[in-house]
């Protein structure tokens, strides 16, 4: 019984003193993190990009709409497609863009004078009240508000996370003073 507890001793002994192993352990419990902190960087670094671009495209429809002295639904309802491609190629379909004409009556206050989306509604009514930024005190002026949306879908996310958190929604409201006009017309709204 001595001469076997002894050779058992001597076996645990000999494990512990094998290094042969340690690398491939090592390596086992290092690489799910540093695969994980690759592929979270990535989805960091597009989600970066898609909030940049939502926020380019939501003023580049603000400043075109802008330099306009009028506009009508025929040219609002092809507006879209300058966000679309400024989100290309992370452009979703289901975007939602509003686009509306404020004339600015007070500090920080302002009516709808018009507004559109991206499917050819009316957003806001018409003679409606809306809150501006502290920018906009100046009165008798005309202010065009875009108000963009894109839903985000994570790329690599964990399979345990509910259906909801795959998606993030990233916003951009926009605002440009009209520059060719003192009221930016809407001829067919």
């Amino acid at each position: 019984m001595q001469k076997n507890l002894k050779a058992i001793t001597g076996k645990f002994r000999a494990l512990r003193r094998d290094r042969r192993g340690v690398g491939a352990v090592e390596f086992a419990i290092v690489a799910p993190l540093l695969i994980m902190t690759y592929l979270g960087a990535f989805e960091l670094s597009v989600g970066f990009t898609v909030a940049g671009k939502t926020a380019r495209a939501a003023s580049a429809v603000a400043d075109i709409i802008a330099q306009q002295s009028e506009v009508n639904k025929a040219f609002l309802a092809n507006v879209p497609n300058i966000a679309k491609s400024i989100l290309q190629p992370y452009g979703n379909a289901n975007y939602t863009l509003k686009i509306t004409g404020i004339e600015v009556s007070g500090t920080n206050e302002g009516t709808v004078i018009w507004s559109r989306d991206q499917a050819g509604a009316v957003p806001y009514t018409v003679n409606s009240k809306v809150a501006l930024p502290g920018q906009f005190t100046a009165n008798k002026s005309f202010v065009i508000r875009t108000e963009l949306t894109v839903p985000h879908e994570l790329l690599l996310y964990a399979p345990s996370l509910e259906a909801t958190a795959k998606t993030i929604n990233l916003s951009k409201t926009a605002y440009f003073h009209s520059r060719l006009a003192q009221s930016i017309k809407c001829t067919d709204c």
